[in-house]
């Protein structure tokens, strides 16, 4: 019993001292942010009470921030856990329950309300998960440590305007890992531009009020461009001799000319609404499931820069208005290459002005339009496939 003691006593006179030091230098870390959210125009009394009890950063946090799912897994992988049965059946009760809500909503915003209830499921299980994490905590681990550090400076300045405006105290003020908050998951910075107060109490309550939170989202993908006389996008199948060098988002043109192309529809006879601008998409290379989408799809990604979180919102809306499944089958995503080596090859792309939208090493519909573009200019086959080869070509040019 000594024994154990004396270890115990050891163990803690080795660990006490650093975890101490840990804490006191993560609270100073703190106070070098003031004179910033001073400069917004907040009161020493409100940083004081904002950070109140935070004596060390989340490891959670910066555990997360590293493993987005829409970022580091398969599109089909994510759509897989996105768009399940259970979500779908969820969302038509939510239909049923909130019909006028929805349908008000739709009326005043021109948004579809199945885009409102895909982000609803999506973001929070439709309000079942908004997160329980310390929104101040997130956001100064995020800034203490990790790669979002300008990300999470921008969002304190909005967060600390959300208390000052007496909508959230501090005591309550929680969310996601990276602050994002309530029904339909807003960060700071978009609820101070987005956030209304559809009930008219006075309060623009994303947190507690589900009515609040789906306009406030319609009045986001509103201002982010949506259009109401077209969808999201439809599943395509592409003709056998069609182009590839026109696949991606620099090749914009009504949907009435990809018809003259040979583009149909996977499920339906013809297009609902032939004189939008779309693009098309290809989320998991030339031989996976192919997308014909419109402005609102990229409206969806104003929300989250992902293709395939805007897919799995399309698809999961779709899917609650009844809408078939995906039709396609999903291609193996795995390639050749390691992962340094796709990050190589998404850094020599990126130099050459195929962009990637990163060198992250996750290879995306980005990174596949990236290459079939890259292979277009260089007079290669057009089979869209990052591999080995297309990397030493690439190197090849310099």
């Amino acid at each position: 019993m000594r024994q154990k003691l004396a270890t115990a006593l050891l163990a803690f006179s080795i660990f006490a001292p650093a975890q101490a030091f840990a804490e006191a230098k993560f609270e100073a870390f703190i106070q070098t942010l003031w004179p910033n959210v001073k400069a917004a125009g907040i009161s020493r009394d409100l940083f004081d009470k904002a950070f109140a009890g935070i004596t060390e950063p989340d490891p959670a946090v910066l555990k997360l921030a590293n493993t987005q799912p829409e970022f580091t897994t398969s599109t089909s992988d994510y759509m897989g856990k996105a768009v399940t049965q259970i979500r779908i059946d969820t969302g038509k009760s939510m239909v049923a329950a909130n019909g006028p809500l929805l349908e008000a909503i739709e009326k005043k915003y021109g948004v579809d309300r199945y885009a409102l209830l895909g982000i609803w499921g999506m973001e929070s299980n439709f309000g079942k998960d908004e997160g329980s994490m310390s929104v101040m905590r997130s956001l100064a681990t995020l800034i203490y440590s990790g790669t979002k550090k300008d990300y999470a400076r921008t969002q304190l300045i909005s967060a600390f305007n959300i208390l000052k405006r007496g909508a959230r105290s501090p005591e309550n003020f929680t969310g996601s890992w990276a602050a994002a908050m309530g029904h339909t998951q807003f960060i700071p910075s978009s609820y101070i531009s987005y956030a209304v107060d559809w009930t008219g109490d006075g309060k623009k309550d994303i947190w507690g009020s589900k009515e609040d939170a789906l306009a406030s989202t319609a009045n986001y993908l509103a201002k982010a461009g949506w259009k109401s006389d077209r969808p999201w996008g439809w599943e395509v199948k592409l003709p056998q001799n069609f182009d590839r060098g026109l696949i991606g988002r620099s090749h914009w043109r009504p949907v009435s000319e990809w018809m003259k192309l040979g583009i149909m529809p996977a499920t339906a006879k013809t297009f609902n609404a032939p004189n939008a601008s779309a693009f098309v998409v290809i989320p998991q290379g030339i031989n996976g499931p192919v997308f014909l989408v419109t402005q609102n799809f990229m409206a969806i990604m104003d929300y989250n820069q992902s293709h395939s979180y805007a897919l799995a919102v399309g698809h999961l809306g779709d899917r609650i208005r009844g809408m078939a499944p995906i039709q396609a089958t999903w291609p193996d995503a795995s390639v050749d290459l390691s992962v340094p080596q796709r990050k190589e090859l998404q850094r020599l792309l990126n130099a050459r002005g195929f962009g990637t939208g990163g060198a992250d090493g996750r290879i995306g519909a980005a990174t596949y339009e990236a290459v079939l573009s890259f292979q277009k200019k260089a007079g290669l086959p057009l089979d869209g496939i990052p591999s080995v080869k297309v990397l030493e070509q690439i190197r090849k040019r310099g």
